[in-house]
């Protein structure tokens, strides 16, 4: 068996597809069947899939950065106790040691409210991938599963009305063709469905980015002018909790 045939056979056994379907598969990956299109639903389902894996990377840099930013916390908390207990014990350089441990936790404090803040963007962002994104391309699937199915159904029916008409072929051009309209229904109500969970996705994601970008840019902005009112500000504009320091790693928010 050719690799391209024994791939699409295996598709189609992990798909549990019936043999009309299998036939159809096989022909539409061969380039000798026809297939319905839908070119602007279709446009549309791309966009989702690119848009899903790049929002997937922002996602992956997102809790890379809490990761770096959680280290730093940890290097600059231990870094001010080791000024702090250096204070106490250099009377000459008390006041060096003791403004530099000053400096530190004032650092850790402020570095706390960001990472407060970076893991709300991040947990936003996870949830609009893992979820509202994959919700629709779930819907995708058994849209493209149903194409697949009504294509398949629509072959067979139009092969049977080309053939010779008797008692027995009539029978089964009947039953083929209340089939053909029971998975015409089928793909109509499924890319119905997928049309509006796309519009509806859109919507969403715009609504969901908006927030999730203001609260990114006013909270990275702050923190690195040092404006520590204007951070603890950005938390309390979108509900956000730090946990006290005390609690456990990695996560030091908590959403309401």
């Amino acid at each position: 068996m050719k690799p391209v045939l024994c791939l699409v056979a295996m598709e189609a056994l992990v798909m549990d597809l019936s043999p009309q379907c299998t036939k159809q598969l096989l022909s539409e990956r061969f380039g000798r069947g026809s297939r319905t299109v839908d070119l602007e639903l279709e446009l549309q389902i791309e966009l989702l899939r690119e848009t899903k894996r790049k929002y997937e990377s922002v996602l992956q840099l997102g809790r890379a950065l809490t990761a770096h930013l959680y280290s730093l916390l940890q290097t600059q908390h231990a870094l001010g106790d080791a000024f702090a207990d250096l204070s106490q014990k250099s009377p000459e350089l008390q006041e060096e040691f003791g403004y530099n441990a000053e400096t530190q936790k004032l650092l850790c404090k402020n570095g706390e409210t960001l990472l407060g803040a970076v893991n709300f963007f991040v947990s936003s962002i996870n949830t609009l991938v893992t979820k509202t994104m994959e919700d629709t391309l779930m819907t995708v699937k058994q849209y493209e599963a149903a194409r697949l199915e009504y294509d398949a159904y629509r072959t067979d029916l139009e092969e049977l009305s080309l053939g010779p008409r008797d008692a027995g072929t009539r029978g089964r051009l009947e039953s083929a063709q209340a089939t053909f309209q029971a998975h015409r229904d089928k793909y109509e109500k499924l890319r119905g469905d997928v049309a509006i969970k796309l519009k509806f996705l859109e919507e969403n994601k715009i609504k969901v980015m908006h927030k999730q970008l203001l609260l990114f840019h006013n909270a990275v902005s702050a923190y690195f002018a040092g404006n520590q009112k204007q951070l603890e500000q950005t938390l309390q504009q979108f509900n956000i909790k730090l946990r006290p320091p005390g609690a456990e790693k990695p996560s030091w928010l908590e959403e309401q």
